[in-house]
């Protein structure tokens, strides 16, 4: 009698426990190996995950083309940002460019408050305060600017004042040449000098 009241008090123990054994058990299996597919599976999102960054200060980058500079940037503070999907260089400024001609002799000025380069396509965008300078006198500003220096080619679907020896025109939407020297406006204003 002593003997069953004393199973009778941890009764309701052995109750827990043959309901927790067998998830426990379970839990346990399901946590074994991965098999080799999902293996795979899992090391392809951690690739695809993966962020390597660089920080640089007082940045100076030049872009050589066939061993010939292109262009010279300056900035404050650059991190760059790779993944499998996007390379991408963000420069906090003042940014100051120089693009160079085949002659080594700087041909346009470029400034702005920040910029992303992307190296895969070789494309600049530039905020904030943006001007471009040329050397036979052309002005460009605006508050964003993309480059294509593959291409050499300018665009912005914002507001933008170009100003010449002999005239300055404003409008809305801009494609042209990173040397000002042929452009088109899309919603032109100005003023002519006759």
């Amino acid at each position: 009698m002593q003997v069953i009241d004393i199973l009778e008090h941890y009764k309701k123990y052995f109750r827990w426990t043959f309901f927790f054994v067998p998830l426990i058990l379970v839990f346990f299996s399901a946590c074994g190996e991965l098999s080799q597919k999902n293996r795979q599976k899992v090391n392809q999102a951690l690739k695809d995950s993966l962020t390597s960054t660089t920080d640089s200060w007082n940045l100076t980058m030049n872009l050589i083309e066939n061993g010939q500079r292109k262009i010279q940037l300056h900035g404050k503070y650059a991190a760059t940002y790779n993944t499998k999907k996007k390379k991408e260089t963000r420069i906090s400024g003042p940014v100051a460019i120089q693009i160079y001609d085949s002659t080594n002799a700087i041909k346009t000025w470029v400034h702005s408050d920040s910029a992303i380069y992307h190296s895969k396509t070789s494309e600049f965008e530039l905020f904030g305060d943006v001007r471009v300078r040329t050397r036979d006198g052309r002005h460009l500003q605006s508050e964003y600017l993309d480059w294509n220096q593959g291409s050499n080619k300018i665009s912005t679907p914002r507001f933008v004042i170009i100003t010449t020896p002999t005239d300055s025109i404003a409008g809305t939407g801009f494609t042209g040449t990173s040397d000002l020297s042929s452009y088109k406006i899309k919603k032109p204003s100005g003023r002519v000098t006759l």
